[in-house]
């Protein structure tokens, strides 16, 4: 009995497991081309790089992102597709 308890608790552990790393999967950023991100999206993200050029696009769930770089330093920002700034963080170094 305890051996079936044991089986079955391991299942479940294993089930969840696969189940996150597929939803964790599904919501990793995506390069994108300029032309698949809507203007106003690369309008917010101009204004904000204020001198710096925007070396990449992504695009996550609606959401895009833009990396600049500005003075050696890149910057992660994160908009929805209004061009509205959900965050602006660093990129750490070595990546």
């Amino acid at each position: 009995m305890k051996k079936i308890f044991i089986i079955a608790a391991v299942s479940v552990g294993l089930t969840f497991g696969v189940a996150t790393q597929a939803a964790e999967k599904k919501h990793e950023a995506q390069s994108v081309n300029s032309s698949e991100v809507p203007a106003a999206v690369q309008s917010a993200a101009e204004a904000q790089a204020q001198g710096g050029r925007i070396v990449r696009w992504e695009k996550e769930g609606g959401n895009f992102g833009a990396v600049i770089d500005k003075k050696g330093r890149q910057i992660n920002l994160e908009m929805d597709a209004n061009g509205k700034v959900l965050s602006k963080r660093a990129e750490a170094k070595g990546y």
